[in-house]
């Protein structure tokens, strides 16, 4: 009987894995040159369609038709206030809407910060991030993809990810291979709810999930993305409800306003007055709901839905 038990205990979570993985082929971001790493030997911690640790950072590709092929590709981050990843609802659903539209998206599982394999918490998702988006620029002739026609996309936490590789200009993916020379800086950004500053107004969960309990107020003040905007930053479209609780709408507002003050051409801030910090691909309250055809009739407006 205790055979019996433990078998269909074995037998209950291969079926839970079974459940929780998407059935699209994936690829590891880095090989054994993964910088910021103890290089432990650890698996991956995946439950109810979220990721609570990544034993190897990596990317599930959702290929669109051949015929739709716009020749964009997008890179998903997915939210989870840096101690989980939202698989379902903020990564392989908004990939199969990307597919919709003729986008390549590619869903990234990234490195959690307390991992107990990350030496510096705050680089490790923003390392895997620039990786895979020089992952993807290397492979683009695999599934027809133009390298000059590279987004990325974040929700909440993962908007904090999907705003930093578009605002840095710190190379923290460097691990002496072919990739290093290719650039990591997207071409679009599009941000739903996403934590961008580190100071007042900032979502306190990813701060300390990000640098600790006692950060200084010069990294503080170094890593509040919307004072990393530059001329070069890409123009981006951001999402946002006025009634959010978890993390300010200000938080946009900020990073808008850096692209304005430098001249970003073709960005696009909407403010909804409802759907709090819940916004997705569907089930959106009021005119929330029209989120997903602005932000279509936004990457038509800049040329990335063009064949």
């Amino acid at each position: 009987m205790h055979f019996f038990r433990h078998r269909m205990a074995w037998l209950l979570y291969a079926v839970l894995c079974a459940v929780s993985a998407p059935a699209q082929q994936s690829y590891p971001v880095w090989d054994t040159r993964m910088p910021n790493s103890r290089h432990l030997e650890l698996t991956d911690s995946i439950f109810n369609q979220r990721a609570y640790r990544i034993g190897m950072p990596r990317l599930y590709v959702y290929e669109t038709g051949t015929s739709a092929n716009t020749g964009t590709a997008v890179l998903i981050i997915p939210s989870g206030g840096f101690t989980h990843l939202t698989l379902e609802n903020s990564g392989w659903q908004l990939a199969k809407w990307y597919n919709t539209l003729g986008v390549t998206a590619f869903v990234l599982l990234h490195r959690l910060p307390q991992s107990p394999d990350v030496i510096e918490s705050y680089k490790a998702p923003i390392q895997d991030a620039q990786r895979a988006v020089r992952w993807i620029r290397a492979h683009a002739g695999q599934w027809g993809i133009d390298v000059h026609k590279v987004g990325v996309m974040g929700c909440s936490a993962g908007g904090y990810v999907a705003a930093a590789v578009s605002v840095l200009t710190e190379d923290w993916a460097q691990s002496g291979d072919a990739y290093d020379t290719i650039s990591f800086k997207p071409d679009f950004t599009v941000l739903v709810s996403p934590v961008i500053t580190m100071g007042p107004g900032t979502h306190q969960g990813s701060r300390t999930a990000l640098f600790g309990r006692s950060p200084s107020s010069d990294m503080l003040e170094r890593y509040s993305l919307e004072r990393r905007v530059g001329d070069a930053t890409p123009p981006a479209f951001l999402v946002h409800a006025a009634d959010d609780p978890a993390v300010s709408p200000q938080n946009s507002i900020a990073y808008f306003s850096a692209l304005q003050a430098h001249r970003v051409s073709g960005s696009s801030l909407h403010i909804f007055p409802a759907g709090a910090h819940s916004i997705a691909l569907r089930n959106n309250p009021g005119s929330t709901a029209y989120w997903t055809m602005l932000a279509e009739a936004w990457l038509t407006e800049i040329g990335m839905l063009s064949k």
